[in-house]
């Protein structure tokens, strides 16, 4: 019969059979001295017990298979029908020793258990069968079935599948599988001392490559590592350094791709101050590692180690801001507007940044990969797609549904059409994801009232008015006007609604700016001061009339400032001025306009002996006859102004009386000082330069006239007392009336080379000499009345006459501080 084993070409090919041991000791011995392994368990169909067979002794069935036939010299059952049994391999004892259940280790002399059937059981030298799931396909099974003419038993067909043997687990430690039939490691029947052999030797070999490479490797980049995608591992570690200086260089004068989100653009490294650490970056590299595995590893892989760069922070944020600029945007909200009369909504989009201290270790740390991505930060919206649509359909949407009707008085209505609604309405985030309405009540009344102005009467102020020599008052008329305030206060309501859209306008009683009962409170009742000029010419009477016409009547209320210019307003050809004369780079010229200053100094010395506080005031730059030394002034409309404040608990009210030549201004009130003005010796006195220029319209001759200090002192006391108030002085310096000649082109080789300057060669005027008083006005001129051609001016007409002391005092005022000259001169 075939052994357990097969014909599987293995030293125990047949071991299954072998003749019976005169003396079953030896056997039991041989046994025991084979390799001790743990107790081996086969599966095998056990027949019932029988006299024949001791416990202790193998049986030879345990090579059954549950497909067997029963043996023809037995009763036994078929192997099918019986009962599965574990079988442990019991080694027989010795001689002198007690049976023990040592593992079976089978020797290529030991001879293998018979199968169970008609057959005999063996002897106790025979050793049960191998695991029959490792049997080879010859298996002794093929032999039993392909013979049935042995079994003189007809074949009965089992009752049920038999149930296979459990898988049997080596023990612990054991040398299961050492047979060679596949149940342990190839390995495992070969003799220990091949196996540490070929270990040792495997061992051996490894320890000599790894030697090996490491002398190879030794002086050289470790394998696999690459800067900034250069690769530079294993080559000689001066190569690799030269290699990277050589790639890395090139690279700093490259433009490096830049992103940011969807933004892209180019940066050169060197430019923005970006360098290279090259003791830190080849420091980076290392040295060859010692591990095995890591050596092992670097096979296939690769480090990449990056470069160490040095910068200028200043030059890489200036490289960078234009870029992260260009990079970032706002976030748009979401919000309703109006094209027309139909609400369009703006669908929110968040904004994106870049921080610029990131982007510039960012851009540091990977230029030299040729490209950048700076990360950019997301700026969140406040308004959701939600809050928007809310506020679209429960606000803008009937908002616009139609008109918004205003009544007025007399059947007069004024409307806000539907596509002006975005006028006067617009969105703002709630800050919770919506949008909360903004009324603009301002911008619907600046559409309505114009349609309900015939409806409403002006209130019109109180007047006070030279009638017959003397004061009197003009009574102020109230006006009927739309309250819209209280029109408007359902203003949200009314966009809120589909229909009757329409509110009655209120009207509200307005009282004047100036009502009646104030007016005749001003005390407005005599002359408190008064001054004439005149010698003007034509063009700049013109201009005189028409400005002392604007502020005639014009009444200062108590601790009111009046301003000239903030009075008249622009002084143009549409308000009917015309072209007259001023002081333009420090000699005489035309303007549109010109020769308001006579007015002003009219207006000055009038307030002057008034007694108003001088708030501003300039006087000319070189000094003209008509008007009283250093009690004159000049205005220029937009640069110089001349404006004074009414000390006094009255009012006053300014008259202007004009003809053909010459301008007289009074002021009225109630009077409480008066005012004294001494004049200082004239000092210091300047020639003047020589300017030629071509003749023409643009050159006006002028004799010229020196240039000198004066002083202005004002002394005011209290008009019942006489006690003094105030004490002030006033220095002014005025510059030389340069000499003027206009020559003719032929003429002009024959001038005297001294006085020969040429156009626009004029000197500047000398600096001012130091006042005891005040500071001297710096010569800027700008504008003056022009000296007629030929004319000295030191011969003009003098001004009319004025009373140097006014009537005697009533009332002491607080004193009045003269404030020092601003520096520059007009017209």
């Amino acid at each position: 019969m075939s052994g357990t084993n097969g014909t599987d070409g293995s030293e125990h090919e047949n071991d299954d059979v072998r003749p019976a041991e005169p003396d079953s000791r030896d056997s039991s011995e041989k046994e025991s001295n084979s390799a001790s392994a743990p107790t081996e368990q086969f599966a095998a169909f056990a027949p019932p017990p029988t006299g024949d067979n001791s416990p202790n002794e193998p049986d030879d069935r345990a090579g059954r298979t549950a497909d067997s036939p029963a043996g023809p010299d037995t009763d036994e059952p078929s192997p099918s029908d019986a009962p599965t049994t574990v079988i442990p391999v019991v080694k027989r004892p010795g001689r002198g020793e007690e049976p023990s259940t040592t593992p079976l280790q089978r020797s290529s002399d030991t001879p293998a258990p018979k199968p169970v059937g008609s057959t005999p059981l063996p002897t106790s030298e025979s050793r049960p069968a191998q695991p029959q799931d490792s049997r080879p396909a010859q298996d002794s099974r093929s032999a039993q079935d392909s013979r049935p003419a042995q079994d003189s038993r007809p074949a009965q067909p089992p009752a049920s599948p038999p149930t296979p043997p459990p898988p049997v687990a080596p023990p612990p430690g054991g040398n299961s599988g050492s047979s060679g039939d596949g149940s342990g490691p190839w390995w495992s029947g070969l003799p220990k001392r091949t196996v540490a052999l070929v270990v040792g030797g495997i061992v051996a070999l490894l320890a000599v490559l790894y030697v090996a490479d490491l002398a190879i490797s030794s002086g050289k980049v470790p394998r696999g590592v690459t800067v900034a995608g250069i690769e530079i591992g294993g080559e000689p570690l001066d190569e690799a350094e030269a290699h990277l200086r050589e790639v890395l260089t090139e690279r700093l004068d490259e433009p490096v791709r830049v992103l940011a989100g969807e933004t892209t653009g180019e940066i050169v490294p060197a430019q923005a101050g970006i360098g290279i650490d090259w003791d830190a970056t080849l420091d980076r590299v290392g040295s060859q590692p010692l591990n095995p595995f890591a050596r092992l590893a670097s096979f296939f892989g690769t480090e990449e180690i990056g470069v160490v760069s040095t910068r200028d922070d200043a030059a890489l944020v200036v490289a960078l801001d234009e870029f992260t600029a260009a990079a970032a945007y706002a976030p748009r909200e979401g919000n309703i507007v109006f094209e027309g009369g139909t609400p369009v909504p703006v669908i929110p989009q968040p904004g994106q940044r870049v921080d610029i201290a990131t982007a510039s270790d960012v851009f540091a740390e990977r230029w030299a990969f040729g490209e950048v991505s700076l990360p950019v930060e997301q700026v969140d919206v406040t308004v959701t797609r939600e809050g928007l649509d809310r506020a679209l359909a429960d606000i803008a949407v009937p908002a616009v549904s139609a008109d918004l009707v205003v009544r007025g008085r007399d059947g007069t209505a004024a409307t806000l059409a539907r596509d002006q609604i975005g006028a006067v309405l617009s969105f703002v985030p709630d800050g919770n994801g919506g949008l909360t309405p903004e009324y603009h009540p301002e911008a619907a009344v600046e559409i309505l009232a114009p349609q309900l102005e015939p409806t409403e009467t002006e209130p019109r102020d109180a007047r006070v008015e030279i009638q017959g020599g003397s004061p009197a008052v003009v009574p102020g008329v109230k006006g009927e006007l739309v309250d819209w305030a209280k029109t408007l206060e359902t203003f949200p309501q009314l966009l809120a609604v589909t229909d009757d859209r329409a509110v009655d306008a209120v009207y509200q009683t307005v009282d004047p700016e100036l009502t009646t009962e104030a007016a005749e409170k001003l005390g407005i009742n005599e002359v408190i001061g008064e001054f004439t000029t005149g010698g003007f010419e034509y063009a700049s009477g013109v201009n005189i009339r028409l400005a002392a016409a604007e502020i005639d009547g014009a009444v200062v209320k108590p601790g009111e400032t009046f301003s000239l210019n903030g009075y008249t307003g622009p002084r143009g050809t549409a308000e009917g001025y015309v072209e007259s004369g001023i002081i333009e780079a420090g000699r005489p010229g035309k303007a549109v306009g010109g020769g308001i200053s006579q007015l002003a100094t009219t207006l000055y010395n009038a307030t002057y002996f008034a007694g108003m506080e001088d708030v501003a005031h300039t006087e000319h730059s070189y000094y003209i006859s008509r008007y009283p030394a250093a009690r004159e002034a000049t205005v220029f409309e937009g640069a110089i102004d001349l404006q004074f404040r009414n000390p006094f608990d009255t009012g006053v009210l300014i008259q202007t009386i004009t003809t053909s030549s010459d301008v007289t201004v009074r002021l009225w009130g109630t009077k409480t000082v008066n005012v004294q003005s001494i004049t200082g010796e004239r000092t210091n006195y300047t020639d003047p330069n020589t300017i030629t220029l071509p003749a023409g319209p643009g050159c006006i001759a002028s004799a010229g006239a020196k240039g000198f200090t004066v002083s202005d002192t004002r002394v005011v006391t209290d008009a019942k007392t006489g006690a003094q108030i105030s004490n002030a002085t006033r220095t002014v310096r005025y510059d030389p009336v340069p000499v003027v000649k206009c020559v003719e082109p032929d003429e002009k080789d024959g001038a005297d080379s001294e006085g020969d300057q040429g156009a626009g060669d004029a000197p500047a005027p000398a600096s001012p000499a130091p006042a005891p008083a005040s500071s001297t006005p710096e010569s800027v001129p700008v504008g003056a009345p022009a000296q007629a051609p030929g004319e000295d001016v030191a011969d003009t007409a003098e001004p009319i006459a004025q009373p140097e002391t006014a009537a005697p005092p009533r009332r002491q005022p607080e004193s009045v501080s003269i404030p020092e000259p601003a520096g520059t001169s007009a017209n």
